[in-house]
């Protein structure tokens, strides 16, 4: 249960305000279609997303055991916040 918790929080948290949210406001802004489809709609390609993200996680886990993902990915998340601090402080 504790490993539910963890994905669904890191998850949630990476979606929260991503262009994928700002999309679905805009849709759901337009009135062309009613709220719950645009629920429905935007739910069903993220459940997709998610189905094919555990796939590739999934083989990749099969052909890369040796290679430190969360390192990796941790380190690149480290990079992206340090250039977006750098842009921040050189006015950019």
């Amino acid at each position: 249960m504790h490993d539910l918790i963890a994905v669904f929080i890191t998850v949630f948290l990476a979606e929260f305000g991503d262009k994928t949210q700002l999309a679905t406001v805009l849709f759901a802004s337009e009135r062309k279609m009613s709220p719950l489809m645009v629920f429905v709609a935007s739910g069903g390609a993220l459940l997709c997303s998610a189905a094919i993200a555990t796939f590739l996680g999934t083989v990749a886990s099969r052909y890369l055991a040796g290679v430190p993902f969360k390192l990796i990915a941790g380190i690149g998340f480290m990079v992206i916040g340090a250039w977006t601090v750098f842009q921040y402080y050189k006015g950019a």
